[in-house]
Parts: C-alpha cells; sequence; structure tokens
C-alpha cells in the first residue's frame, strides 16, 4: 500500500524532473537531460502501475480512497486541503497522462534533438505533466483549479515555445485569454457551489446533492446553474464552440507538444470535469441538454472545416476539436462511461496521429502543407503503416480501438433518454465526415506522385527513438478497444463495468428516465447492431468518396471546389469566425483599452491632473521667485507693507 498512502510521489517526480532541468540543464548534455526528463515521467508511470495493483485489493467502501496530507488555505469555515483521492475514472486518466506522456516524452528526445531550448523544452513539458496529475488526483475543486490553471500556463509556454517567432507567441497568448474567458465561469461555479454547500471537497459536495431531487427539464434552478458555469470552463479547455478557437493556433508548438498537450491530456480536462462532476450534472437535465448539442454542432461543425485545410496538423487539430465534441455528447446524453472511454482511445490514436504527422514533417525537412507532399507511402513505410493504423481507429473502422468507443456514443446519443435522433444524425454526419478527412490526409500524403522538390528534400525515415512510440501507439490504436468487444454479442463491457462504481448515482438516474418509456431500447442489442452497421457504412463511403477524389480521379477536387467556391471558401476560411471575433470583441476591446482607457482616463486625466498640478507649482514658483531680485530697499519696501497690512488686519478685528 505504499503508493496508496503515498499518492504525492506520482505529480512529485514530474515536479522534480521539471525544476531539475529547468535550474540546471542549461549547462548539461542532452543525455543528462534525458535522464532526468524520462527518468521522472518514467518513474511516474511505474509508480501508477503500483497504483493500479494496489488499488485492486481496496473494498468497494474503501473507494474513493482519499488521503488528507495537510490544509493550505483556512478562511473562516472555509477550508482547502492538499487532499488526494483515487477511484476507477482517477485510474484511468493516470495511466492515459503518465504512460502516453511518457511514451511522448520519448518521441520528444528524437524530434527535439536539433533545436534550441532543448533543456527548457523538457522543463515544461515535465511542469505540465505535474499540473495534469494534480488535477486528475485532486480530492477538491480548488485543488483541482491549480491544476487546471497550471495547464494552462504549461500550454501557453510550450505554444509559445519558438517564442522568436511572432505567430508562436500570438498563438501562445490567444490560448492563454481564451481559456481564462472559460475559467471565469469556472470560478463562480465554484463560488456558488462553496455558498450552497460550504465546502468545495468532491466527496460532501455529492454525497448532499445525490440526496436532492432533480430539476425538471427546463428548470434553471441551483444544479443548472453550477453545472452550465462548469462547463463555461471545460468549453474553454476542451476547445469547444464557441471558445475552440485557440486550439488550431495552438499547433505554432513543436509536435510532441500538439501531441501531449492537444490530443491526449490537456483538452481532455474539460471531459473529466465534467466527468467527474457528473451529480451534479445528472441532477440538471437542461444542462445536460446545453452539454449534448455543444458537444453534437462542435463535432460537426470543426469536421466540415477539416475537410478544406491543407497544413496537416492543422487537419489534425481540428479533427481533435470533433473528437472533443463526441466526448461532450456522450456525457450530455448520461453515457459518462462512453465518454471516458472514448477519451481514452482517443489519447492513444490522436497521439499517434500527430506523432506520425511530425515523422512526416521531419522527414521532408518541415514542409507541412499537404499539396506539397505525396508518394512518401514506399519511402517512410514506418510512418505509413502506423499513420494508416491511427486513421483506421479514428474513422471507426471495425475492431479498432475508436470503433467500440464510438459506436458506443453513437448508440447511447439515439437510446439515452437524455439524447435524441437529431444528436445521433449529428453524430453519423460526423462520422461520415471524419472518414473523409482523415483518408483525404493520407492519401494527399502517402499516394500519388511526390509534389515536393526531389533535388532539394531528401526523405529519410526517422530514427528509432520516434519510430518506436508510433509502433507502440499504433498498438494501443488498434487493440485499446477491445475491453468492450464483448459488448456486441450481448456480453459485458468490461470497460463501463470497470467505471460503474464511480457513475452508479447518475447511472440510476438515467435508469429511472428510462424505466418512464414506454419503449426503452437502452439495451437493445439489435437496434445497437443496426446503429453500429449504418456507422460502418459512413465510415466505407468517406473513405471511398476520398479514395475517388484524391486517387482515381484527382483533378475532380479541384473542379469541385471551383465550381463550390462559395462553400468551399467558407469552409478554408474557418466560417470567417476568427474576424467575426476580431471584429466584435478584440478590436472593440482594443480600442477600449488604448483610446479610452490609456489615453483619456490614464494619459489625459490621472496623468493629466498630476502634470497639470505640477505645471501650476511651477509657474507659481516662477512668479514668486521674482521676489528675490538681491535688491535690500525693495526689501525692506515688501516688509514695511507687509507690517502695515498685519496692522491693519489687527486694528480690524479689534474695533469688530
Amino acid at each position: 500500500m505504499i503508493i496508496l498512502q503515498h499518492l504525492w510521489i506520482i505529480p512529485l517526480l514530474p515536479l522534480l524532473g521539471a525544476a531539475v532541468n529547468g535550474l540546471f540543464g542549461k549547462h548539461w548534455s542532452h543525455r543528462a537531460i534525458n535522464a532526468v526528463a524520462l527518468g521522472t515521467t518514467g518513474l511516474s508511470f511505474a509508480a501508477t502501475l503500483e497504483l493500479v495493483r494496489e488499488f485492486r485489493h481496496l473494498s468497494a467502501d474503501q473507494v474513493p480512497w482519499i488521503q488528507f496530507y495537510f490544509t493550505w488555505i483556512v478562511a473562516g469555515n472555509f477550508r482547502a486541503g492538499f487532499d488526494l483521492q483515487v477511484d476507477q475514472l482517477a485510474i484511468v486518466m493516470l495511466l492515459v497522462v503518465t504512460g502516453v506522456g511518457w511514451i511522448i516524452h520519448i518521441y520528444s528526445i528524437g524530434y527535439m534533438a536539433h533545436q534550441d531550448g532543448y533543456y527548457r523544452f523538457f522543463s515544461f513539458l515535465n511542469l505540465f505533466m505535474f499540473f495534469m496529475l494534480i488535477l486528475v488526483l485532486a480530492a477538491n475543486y480548488v485543488l483541482l483549479f491549480v491544476g487546471w490553471e497550471g495547464v494552462g500556463l504549461c500550454s501557453y509556454l510550450l505554444i509559445g515555445f519558438y517564442f522568436l517567432k511572432q505567430s508562436a507567441v500570438v498563438a501562445g497568448k490567444k490560448a492563454f485569454i481564451v481559456n481564462r474567458i472559460g475559467d471565469f465561469g469556472f470560478l463562480l461555479g465554484m463560488f456558488l457551489i462553496f455558498w450552497s454547500f460550504g465546502t468545495l471537497d468532491f466527496k460532501p459536495v455529492f454525497d448532499n446533492v445525490v440526496g436532492m431531487p432533480a430539476e425538471g427539464f427546463g428548470q434553471f434552478g441551483l444544479m443548472t446553474g453550477i453545472a452550465l458555469l462548469l462547463l463555461g470552463g471545460a468549453c474553454g479547455k476542451s476547445a469547444q464552440v464557441p471558445l475552440y478557437v485557440w486550439l488550431p493556433d495552438a499547433m505554432e508548438g513543436p509536435t510532441p507538444v500538439s501531441a501531449l498537450i492537444h490530443a491526449a491530456t490537456m483538452v481532455a480536462a474539460g471531459v473529466y470535469v465534467v466527468a467527474r462532476s457528473h451529480v451534479i450534472f445528472i441532477h440538471a437535465p437542461t444542462a445536460m441538454l446545453v452539454v449534448a448539442m455543444i458537444g453534437a454542432v462542435t463535432a460537426l461543425y470543426a469536421a466540415t472545416i477539416a475537410l478544406t485545410q491543407t497544413d496537416i496538423k492543422r487537419v489534425l487539430a481540428y479533427s481533435t476539436i470533433s473528437q472533443l465534441g463526441y466526448m461532450f455528447l456522450a456525457c450530455g446524453v448520461g453515457a459518462f462511461a462512453a465518454g471516458i472511454f472514448h477519451l481514452m482511445t482517443h489519447a492513444f490514436f490522436k497521439a499517434l496521429l500527430f506523432l506520425a504527422a511530425g515523422s512526416v514533417i521531419h522527414a521532408l525537412g518541415g514542409l507541412q502543407e499537404l499539396p506539397q507532399m505525396g508518394g512518401l507511402r514506399k519511402k517512410i513505410p514506418w510512418t505509413y503503416w502506423t499513420m494508416l493504423m491511427g486513421t483506421l481507429a479514428i474513422a471507426g473502422a471495425p475492431f479498432f480501438s475508436g470503433f467500440f468507443s464510438k459506436d458506443l456514443i453513437l448508440f447511447q446519443s439515439f437510446a439515452s433518454p437524455y439524447g435524441g435522433r437529431v444528436l445521433w444524425f449529428l453524430g453519423i454526419a460526423t462520422a461520415l465526415l471524419t472518414s473523409f478527412y482523415m483518408f483525404r490526409l493520407i492519401f494527399l500524403t502517402f499516394f500519388g506522385k511526390p509534389r515536393y522538390d526531389e533535388h532539394v528534400v531528401h526523405v529519410h525515415e526517422s530514427p528509432l527513438n520516434m519510430i518506436a512510440p508510433l509502433v507502440v501507439l499504433a498498438l494501443l490504436a488498434v487493440g485499446g478497444g477491445w475491453m468492450a468487444a464483448p459488448a456486441l454479442w450481448g456480453g459485458a463491457d468490461h470497460f463501463e463495468e470497470y467505471l460503474a462504481p464511480v457513475f452508479e448515482s447518475s447511472q440510476a438516474l438515467v435508469e429511472q428516465a428510462t424505466l418512464g418509456q414506454v419503449h426503452s431500447s437502452l439495451h437493445d442489442v439489435a437496434l445497437e447492431h443496426s446503429l453500429m452497421y449504418a456507422a460502418i457504412a459512413v465510415a466505407i463511403v468517406g473513405f471511398l468518396l476520398a479514395w475517388f477524389l484524391y486517387v482515381r480521379r484527382p483533378g475532380i477536387s479541384a473542379r469541385l471546389a471551383d465550381r463550390l467556391r462559395v462553400l468551399y471558401t467558407l469552409l478554408r476560411n474557418k466560417y470567417y469566425v476568427d474576424e467575426l471575433y476580431d471584429f466584435a470583441f478584440v478590436r472593440p476591446l482594443n480600442w477600449i483599452s488604448t483610446r479610452l482607457l490609456w489615453q483619456t482616463v490614464d494619459a489625459r486625466g490621472i496623468d493629466g491632473s498630476v502634470n497639470g498640478l505640477a505645471h501650476v507649482a511651477q509657474r507659481f514658483g516662477q512668479q514668486v521667485r521674482l521676489l528675490q531680485s538681491g535688491n535690500a530697499r525693495s526689501y525692506a519696501a515688501w516688509v514695511v507693507l507687509g507690517a502695515a497690512a498685519f496692522t491693519s488686519l489687527l486694528l480690524w478685528m479689534t474695533v469688530r
């Protein structure tokens, strides 16, 4: 029970790595930096595996396992402690963060080998893992918020890692500011929780909520208010409409950053918070509908934008936004376990896709535009086959990891009492587009004739320390979802069973709502198979359409884009949302800051009043100094005049 008693070991190890490399790494060799960065994160992963073994021996009444270490904030009746907890949900998240994080650290050794600021990169990467682990292990909203803000800070540092590049600096600031907008709502939600329950510790808050009646649909009560405020923070961190605009620009950071922060961990934080707060959300059906609609709309919306993007990393960025929408859709229809299941499988195949994209960029000497690629299938075969595995997984090819999690989400969105046909249709349409744009990426990158200058670009396969992580992630992308496979034949979904104790209270409310329906199809295997076949069919259609347009008849795509120029331009420019935000918010705020607050209030008002008083004092002093003429008779005259005036004043006061 060593790790269970000392949970702080898991986050402390990456923090030590960040501190050591940050303070001393500048003067060290790459080998020494690697030893610290990989050693601390590897030990953290090993500690997590030991935690999983120890956790199996706990009885049901010991879960969640909470460790109270020390109180770090006390104000009146408010207490915030450095308290860590572990349950089945935390176990899944810990394995994803430490396992995938460690693999990405290994990949980074090869990818960042010739980059400046090598020690700084690994220090930031380790620091990010520390804050993410604090977020996952926190037993109260205050400590969770520390991790929440910490990953936001590290995201800013890593996105803007190339700080001499203006676009990277702007992207880092954009990510930081957009996340702060969502975090304002998250803070208000925390304040409302404390005002309502007198604590921010998970267990007493959730225990109190369980005993409360669920609010009616369309009712905006306490639970709905808290849930919507927490959702605001989740939308910012997990890049959901309307706070998604920071994530595509975040591709300015190094590719391993994209894989770790914007595919496997940080962007999943919003989904994790919704799942962790499932008791609150399930008591607010109105908020659940909002979560589901935001997720479904975001999934389809981002998928349409990905259709026309030409930067390989931006295609994957919009794909990430779309897949996060799937997770929110699952949580919104009450299928929290399905949402976490997709979070896990997505971490496998999306980290793989980003790292494979980095391998392609490495092979082409920095080229990222799809129109400048082509014909790479036989030149970098390891990258091609592993990236193909990730593509099949995200497209929902049968028996790949993404197939199981996506199938479960689509089924629940149709059959759940919180779902419906509209949500299912948005989800299935997204599946079609996902298959199309991902195979479009594969065909433009690896098939056809080379569209780069072969005399300038010397294509080469990536080194072993980059290929090995791709192979491991490819295996996870293929087999990472098989825990749910028996459910397809009426058996048990082992992943859902594992998380069942965490979501037990919310599942009870879902089943109560289901029992109220005349024809319940929540566990209808025949219906699930029908919906599964529909998902497979649209995935095949997406593949065939991409094959026809980019392999069989590649010229048609250009003519089609020209014929649908208005729609293509709209999608290519991302619906002009960035321009709209710039016009509606950025420019007015800049004008208010510059013209009103700076030039008017600060410069003319505050500085003007201070400078005006100084000017008056200066002019008065200049006039008074004229009295100092150096003429003794003049001084005597002033003395006599003053004495006469003073005497006259005394006589006047006496007579009065």
